[in-house]
């Protein structure tokens, strides 16, 4: 950005907002142009130093982050927020909430530790997500016509999508959805999967990149508003169709056959692309268990984790589907299936679910 990511800190512990400031103050393109106690002490902060992002703390007196966001949200003030958030069930609801009021992220306290050791955590943890933030507030700024010259080169060059293959319309409907989706995925899937059928002819896996407490928090959030079921998946959970299953945090999951029936198992297998559960991990073995019938879908999130299984699912016939750079809040994890021209087609989060159905339901290509 040509002007430092401005950025304010809230916190009721004198400890974090040091941590917090000392993370922020290594990195060269971000000012932090204050701190605050409580929600109450940041609104009156914000006033006076105008920030482009909070870093706020969920429970604080007065105010908590979650008031602050609906406070900030009724105002239409332009302001990004990354909650910091403790491992705890109350902690993973609010943060969900967080979420579905626009915050663009979350990042875990660590329980215990030295300062030393608790900066370097929150560091490893933080500095990816703020620079991402960045990036997206550039990107926003190019698609709204700020600057039309630069966007040609700032934004990805796309090769058009190749024609589905022949094969395909022998290859049958898709039988299992595979979903991958990172930073932005809960309002995300909170705005796609309602819009799938209670008839669905297919189950739906995903993997969202979250820690445990927070993925059940999830199912339990989405299962209140969907018309599929929606749970987190347990081991040896059958894979039936008007099922939605999502990976728990801090597992591996995958779906192996068993005689006529597809199982999820739920492992302790190492972290794939620093990431447990991972969308390669769970789309390598839809791409051997399911071949032509899986229908992977890549979504928003940072990193490149699913790519080698975005491969994995095309190699064996399978179909892939890609959220598009627009709509994404962080156009990292599609944009390399993407730009490899491996992918059956790209739509806005607002036209996926149609694109799903339209595989699920019928044999037909989807629509560019």
């Amino acid at each position: 950005m040509a002007q430092k990511l401005r950025v304010l800190v809230v916190d009721d512990t004198i400890t974090y907002r040091k941590i917090v400031s000392s993370v922020l103050a290594e990195m060269p393109a971000v000012e932090v142009v204050g701190t605050a106690a409580n929600g109450k002490i940041a609104l009156e902060k914000i006033e006076q130093t105008k920030p482009d992002l909070l870093l706020t703390d969920l429970e604080m007196p007065e105010m908590d982050g979650l008031e602050l966001l609906r406070r900030i949200k009724a105002s239409g003030l332009p302001i990004g927020a990354i909650v910091l958030s403790s491992l705890t069930t109350r902690d993973s609801q609010s943060t969900l909430d967080c979420l579905a009021l626009g915050a663009f992220d979350f990042v875990l306290k660590p329980s215990g530790g030295s300062f030393e050791e608790n900066l370097r955590r929150i560091r490893e943890e933080l500095a990816p997500r703020v620079e991402a933030f960045a990036r997206q507030l550039e990107v926003r700024a190019l698609l709204r016509g700020v600057s039309q010259r630069s966007t040609a080169s700032a934004l990805p060059s796309l090769p058009p999508t190749p024609p589905a293959q022949s094969a395909k319309t022998t290859a049958g409907r898709a039988e299992v959805v595979a979903i991958g989706i990172s930073t932005g995925g809960p309002a995300a899937l909170g705005e796609m999967l309602p819009r799938l059928p209670a008839d669905l002819h297919a189950a739906v896996l995903i993997v969202q990149h979250m820690p445990p407490v927070f993925t059940r928090s999830l199912a339990e959030d989405l299962d209140r508003k969907c018309r599929l079921r929606v749970r987190e998946a347990q081991d040896r959970d059958i894979v039936e169709k008007g099922n939605i299953f999502i990976a728990p945090g801090g597992k591996q999951m995958k779906v192996c056959r068993e005689g006529a029936r597809c199982v999820i198992r739920i492992t302790d297998d190492p972290p794939v692309n620093s990431c447990r559960p991972s969308v390669d991990y769970l789309f390598h073995s839809v791409a051997e268990v399911y071949g032509p019938r899986a229908l992977g879908v890549i979504m928003t999130g940072m990193g490149n984790d699913g790519a080698s299984g975005c491969r994995a699912i095309k190699s064996r016939g399978g179909w892939l589907l890609a959220q598009d750079a627009a709509s994404c809040v962080v156009f990292g994890m599609p944009r390399e299936p993407i730009q490899e021209g491996i992918v059956d087609g790209i739509a806005p989060l607002n036209r996926l679910d149609q694109e799903v159905v339209r595989l699920v339901e019928k044999d037909l290509a989807p629509c560019m």
